[in-house]
């Protein structure tokens, strides 16, 4: 694993507090981060049940807000619940459920509770979720959100000039798809995203290895990765089938032909998947610009937990500190 290939310390600092995983991706030591759900319980144990295997495993662990536009355990007490543990959360926003109001509330009681990773979303329709006749809010959109998030942090005031003592602590991401850049490609989008405040991005799935060397040279070359950090997302597949589905279903991904095979031939689909997914992370790891990987799994912290160990690159990086 290499530790040069990526310089972005010249990005804003969030504020006196510097959580796990901004201290790691300004080491310029490749961070690995995975996500949970908010359970359908109203129970703490059933959140550490299933985050505890990524402690120490993962440098951070998103937390999702109403995925898939279903009610689920506060986002917002999940992230407060793996904090309090010492797994440091990157808290999911979505503007679909809260106004303007709400969310900034949200957002001085998060950092108040140790919560400073964010990760600004405008979320699910409504219709996709089994409760398709709530009423969605949109106030505002992702963008909107994280500039006042911003201006909150960095100007220590509310969008109305009333001042918040002390500013929040805050370290702001946003999504990404990653694509085989041509010629005529425009990073102008990207731009406009860390324009507004964003410091890191978590993409969308990619599990073609070529198309993320092209993407993070083409991000490297327009001078992005000295702006913003960059996890290419990725995950353990479960099956052949599987890989499949999300070739048809997933916006912006496609799994190759090669590892569909792989995967169709092996005795286990689930180790073979999980073996992929390390093989990648490793690659990932040696690519300029890939600042690190974004493991996705829905309901398989386990799997993930174990994908991190198996690829070797956290031994990698504690011999090379």
């Amino acid at each position: 694993m290499s530790s040069s290939p990526f310089r972005t310390n010249n990005l804003p600092q969030s504020t006196t507090t510097i959580n796990k995983l901004e201290q790691v991706l300004r080491a310029n030591q490749f961070a690995i981060t995975a996500e949970t759900s908010p359970p359908d319980a109203a129970s703490a144990d059933v959140v550490l049940d299933r985050v505890n295997c990524l402690k120490g495993v993962a440098d951070a662990v998103n937390v999702t807000d109403g995925a898939s536009a279903r009610a689920h355990m506060s986002a917002l007490a999940t992230a407060a619940i793996m904090a309090r543990e010492d797994i440091d959360p990157v808290l999911q926003l979505t503007t679909r459920d809260r106004n303007r109001l709400a969310l900034q509330g949200d957002v001085l009681g998060a950092s108040a509770l140790g919560i400073h990773n964010f990760l600004c979303l405008t979320g699910d329709k409504m219709t996709a979720g089994d409760q398709p006749d709530a009423a969605e809010v949109f106030d505002i959109d992702s963008g909107a959100l994280m500039r006042q998030m911003r201006d909150m942090r960095d100007l220590g005031t509310y969008p109305s000039g009333r001042e918040i003592n002390p500013a929040p602590s805050l370290f702001l991401g946003g999504a990404e798809v990653p694509i085989d850049p041509d010629a005529d490609w425009s990073p102008a989008r990207i731009l406009a995203k860390i324009s507004n405040g964003a410091q890191f991005f978590q993409t969308q799935y990619c599990f073609d290895l070529g198309i993320v060397e092209r993407y993070c040279h083409r991000l490297a070359e327009e001078g992005i990765t000295e702006k913003a950090y960059f996890l290419i997302g990725i995950g353990p597949l479960a099956s052949a089938k599987s890989a499949r589905w999300m070739n048809d279903n997933l916006f912006g991904v496609h799994v190759p032909d090669d590892i569909i095979k792989r995967l169709d031939g092996a005795d286990d689909q689930k180790a073979e998947g999980r073996k992929i997914c390390a093989e990648l992370l490793q690659a990932f790891a040696e690519i300029k610009g890939c600042a690190g990987a974004h493991l996705m799994a829905p309901h398989q912290e386990a799997a993930c937990a174990q994908v991190i160990q198996e690829s070797g690159l956290l031994e990698r990086r504690s011999r090379l500190q």
